[in-house]
């Protein structure tokens, strides 16, 4: 791995990555030019260099891919589990160093970035253990082929992990487009891949923007067969752009979409669990997490002192710079074009007629307050805000909200909150705070949020419903095969499957001398 200097302002953040697209089992360079891996902390850390695609970049990728699917495919799921397992082990031992990168890179605060690492860690010991692989499953099922990953920045380790591993484990082989605002965290984790010896060409990297030539490469590729499945996390907007895509070539697709997950805190619930759990889901990530908490459907009963408690936990909210106060608890947002559309949200909520609590601007170096911490000027930090009196007819209940807001919405009864929360686009996640048994049977059996928390503060996971984290994951990457006839013998024992032989990286000098966690 080749590092250089950083800019002198921000050269204790750490040094600058030189990156590379990783097609075939090698290291290459892209057709276009290169392009920088900007903080979200400090604008003026450059974290990675890497090089723009174009669309002969992606066919070689994608060649690749294909060529070492027969191979791959054909190995038993327990040693393509094992070589999974071999990454999660590598990533273990350097999980602090790409936790560092993930918190320069997109600015989540070091806890929250140093989590995201071991739940992959923990991602890949599960799926290296055997006995989650039935040996019938070998039998009746076939991978689907090429797997075109294309992930957004907001987990930019755990997002694409889960839809990369999980190709791997079926049987499938990967085209990855990792987030242009989070290159560098990608690039560590490929490096894991080949200091664990993955087989040349299972998993290509290109890197560019979406926006950009590398993410028509992307799209056009799905039209011209050279993938035959799609894993996108990202916008709803960019998501429908996928997803048509797809749908035009007949080819599966998973959608991992923002939208507005929902809590319901009843009459009987423990005020202070609820109001703990509400700040936790809301403001984790800086409120950019595809499961982020963007309705709390209050019964009236309780709104009062819910709204007091919870107003008085986001006026003690810490928010700033992470890498130099770790203990912050809302980083950056990661761009400034998600800046802008969460400020444009103000007008919007006004106009619907919401009643602004708290928040409504940026922090700046002439608004701040104790509560803010560190340099602020060099990225976009939001105030936390927070709307009362939101209703579902109103824009911010449905829409698409990345950033550290959050909605009051006050209910008169239980199936009031209920239907509220099914009018949740896209929930993700949705949460019931409650003791009573009758609505905890209805909550679990009428909401139509992805995934049902009851009293629990573990972290959702955001998705259509057909994601790689829900039972039956393993149907979003193989397709059914029945044979008719004799029975399959039993498989020979074989030699193995070639492990890739690289150069180790070296992974000194990779981090800054910015405070660490201890």
């Amino acid at each position: 791995m080749y590092l250089k200097p950083n800019s002198p302002a921000v050269g204790h953040h750490g040094k600058t990555v030189i990156g590379f697209n990783w097609i075939g089992g090698k290291e290459a360079e892209g057709d276009l030019p290169s392009f920088d891996a900007r903080s979200a902390v400090d604008s003026r850390d450059t974290v990675g260099i890497f090089p723009e695609c174009g669309e002969r970049d992606v066919d070689r990728a994608a060649r690749a891919a294909a060529a070492a699917l027969a191979a791959w495919g054909a190995a038993p799921a327990r040693e393509r589990g094992a070589a999974v397992g071999r990454i999660g082990e590598v990533l273990a031992a350097r999980q602090e160093s790409v936790a560092a990168v993930i918190t320069r890179e997109v600015g989540r605060p070091p806890r929250e970035a140093l989590d995201e690492v071991r739940e992959i860690v923990a991602l890949c010991r599960a799926w290296a253990d055997p006995a989650r692989f039935q040996a019938a499953a070998e039998r009746r099922t076939r991978p689907l082929g090429v797997c075109a990953v294309l992930a957004g920045g907001a987990a930019p380790l755990a997002a694409p992990a889960w839809k990369v591993l999980g190709a791997l484990v079926c049987g499938g082989t990967v085209v990855w487009k990792p987030s242009v605002h989070a290159p560098t965290t990608a690039y560590l984790l490929v490096r894991c891949m080949m200091d664990a010896g993955l087989a040349p060409g299972v998993v290509n990297v290109v890197n560019g923007r979406g926006r950009g030539e590398c993410g028509r490469a992307m799209l056009a590729g799905i039209a011209r067969g050279l993938f035959q499945k799609v894993c996108f996390s990202g916008s709803q907007t960019a998501g429908r752009v996928v997803a048509e895509q797809a749908g035009r070539a007949l080819v599966p697709v998973s959608l991992e979409l923002g939208g507005r997950s929902p809590m319901l805190v009843m009459p009987d619930a423990d005020l202070g669990r609820a109001v703990a759990e509400a700040l936790r889901a809301a403001f984790r990530g800086a409120g950019q997490g595809r499961a982020a908490l963007g309705n709390i459907l209050v019964h009236r009963d309780v709104a009062l002192p819910f709204r007091e408690a919870f107003l008085a936990g986001v006026q003690a909210l810490t928010s700033g710079n992470p890498v130099t106060d770790p203990e912050v608890a809302c980083g950056p947002m990661i761009n400034p074009r998600c800046a802008r559309v969460f400020i444009d949200h103000f007008s919007r909520g006004r106009e619907d007629g919401a009643r602004l609590l708290c928040g409504g601007d940026a922090w700046s170096e002439d608004n701040r307050t104790p509560q803010v911490r560190g340099a602020i000027a060099k990225g976009s930090y939001m105030q936390p805000c927070v709307w009362d009196e939101v209703t579902p007819e109103m824009e911010i209940f449905r829409a698409e909200l990345p950033g550290p807001t959050v909605n009051l919405s006050p209910v008169d009864s239980f199936d009031q909150a209920l239907a509220w929360a099914n009018a949740c686009p896209h929930a993700a996640v949705a949460t019931l705070l409650s003791g009573s048994a009758g609505w905890i049977a209805r909550f679990r059996r009428d909401c139509n949020a992805a995934a049902l928390r009851v009293n629990a503060g573990e972290d959702g996971w955001s998705g259509s419903g057909d994601s790689e984290r829900s039972p039956g994951w393993e149907t979003g990457y193989t397709r059914w095969q029945e044979a008719s006839g004799a029975p399959l013998p039993e498989p020979a024992a074989g030699p193995g499957m070639e492990r890739g032989a690289y150069e180790a990286t070296n992974w000194d000098g990779l981090e800054g001398g910015a405070r660490q966690l201890q």
